[in-house]
């Protein structure tokens, strides 16, 4: 059978930045799985241009640990590689392409150990799961979830594959992404007063995430468990105006709060909804009755904060050899998963620090890990 080296070249091949299908990904799996006599449902999106694949292996019922990843990376465009992104390329003990860290690393050393789990007699089933459009908002395992809660044979613990160098993780923030669309009056500049300025107004908007920013980063908020220890808040991208010498009727912002588990980001965007409406509102329909806020979600997915008495940390405990479990500042599928009753916990191989960069990178030290990682649970689970 392939090597967990030999399937990473495999899937590193395949372009499945998140703009693009994953379903030749997808395919390749589900023959993989197929020679070895595994059976395996896709969940497609609305347009079927890609797909969530389910598998699982051992006895019938429910529980069991589910072993997960996403199928979709980053673009590489304006990035400056010195090896090609979609091509493995192996040098000094290290292996290149997009996605070798984040994370087809982890779903190729899976894909490698299924032949010793198919040779053990299991006591707990084995559930395979890949998504896709993890990097645009957890978008693609939604369905997945939806699918697993009407099931009467779903895990009870999930371990996902995200670069944590294989150290235990039982953590990550919860983020919030929002568009707000700022709608004024135009006019000439010489004449400003008679209209309404949305950049403006749309700085105060700003200026007051500035200020909820402040609050939440008051030392009592802390929490030592995470770096930075609370809750943030920031602007990163804003356009709006057409010339100097017009008034701009409109601006438009995205924001983003990435959340402590304990803080709910609901909270502060009905903050800034209140002072919009309360405050700023008043003053731009006093000028001009058509001005409006809009505020739009982009996306959203929930912290994670896995008990480390809980039966998934127990067994991370046991597979990682007692190492300290930690936190991570990226956010993951883990706290949707949890939010579904599946206790989840997060290990995989390479760093974060390599991810979403040119010459992404897994050392074959670190897929060595994860593959004695993966033997580990399969002793366990027979």
């Amino acid at each position: 059978m392939p090597s967990s080296r030999e399937i990473l070249a495999d899937l590193i091949a395949f372009d499945t930045t998140s703009r693009e299908s994953n379903l030749a990904l997808i395919d390749y799996v589900q023959r993989y799985l197929s020679d070895l006599g595994i059976s395996s449902q896709l969940l497609f999106n609305p347009e079927r241009s890609k797909a969530n694949l389910y598998a699982r292996l051992g006895p019938a019922g429910a529980g069991g640990v589910m072993l997960s990843g996403h199928s979709d990376v980053v673009p590489v465009d304006g990035q400056a590689w010195t090896v090609p992104p979609f091509a493995l390329t192996q040098q000094q003990g290290r292996l290149y392409g997009r996605g070798t860290a984040d994370m087809k690393g982890f779903i190729a050393c899976v894909l490698a150990s299924l032949p010793q789990f198919l040779a053990q007699p299991l006591r707990l089933p084995l559930h395979i799961a890949i998504s896709y459009d993890e990097e645009v908002g957890c978008l693609g395992v939604r369905s997945l979830l939806e699918w697993l809660e009407a099931s009467p044979e779903r895990p009870a613990i999930c371990l996902i594959g995200e670069p944590t160098q294989m150290q235990p993780v039982l953590g990550h923030k919860g983020k919030l992404a929002m568009r707000c669309d700022v709608h004024g009056a135009a006019c000439h500049s010489a004449y400003a007063p008679q209209g309404v300025n949305a950049i403006e107004y749309a700085a105060k908007l700003i200026g007051k995430l500035g200020e909820i920013g402040s609050q939440l980063a008051a030392v009592e908020r802390h929490d030592g468990r995470f770096d930075p220890p609370y809750s943030t808040v920031q602007t990163g991208v804003i356009s709006g105006g057409r010339a100097l010498n017009i008034v701009p009727e409109h601006c438009r912002f995205d924001f983003e709060m990435r959340a402590l588990p304990a803080d709910d980001p609901a909270q502060v965007l009905g903050e800034l909804q209140s002072y919009a409406r309360d405050e700023l509102l008043p003053q731009m329909r006093a000028v001009n009755q058509a001005s409006q806020i809009h505020f739009t979600e982009l996306s959203s997915y929930p912290g994670l904060l896995t008990d480390p008495r809980s039966a998934a940390a127990q067994l991370l405990k046991l597979l990682c050899g007692d190492a300290q479990a930690s936190t991570v500042a990226f956010g993951t599928e883990g706290g949707l998963f949890d939010a579904a009753g599946i206790a989840t916990v997060i290990c995989g191989p390479g760093s974060m620090e390599q991810g979403h960069k040119p010459d992404e990178y897994v050392s074959l030290t670190q897929l060595a890990a994860c593959d004695a990682w993966l033997e580990r649970l399969c002793g366990w689970m027979s």
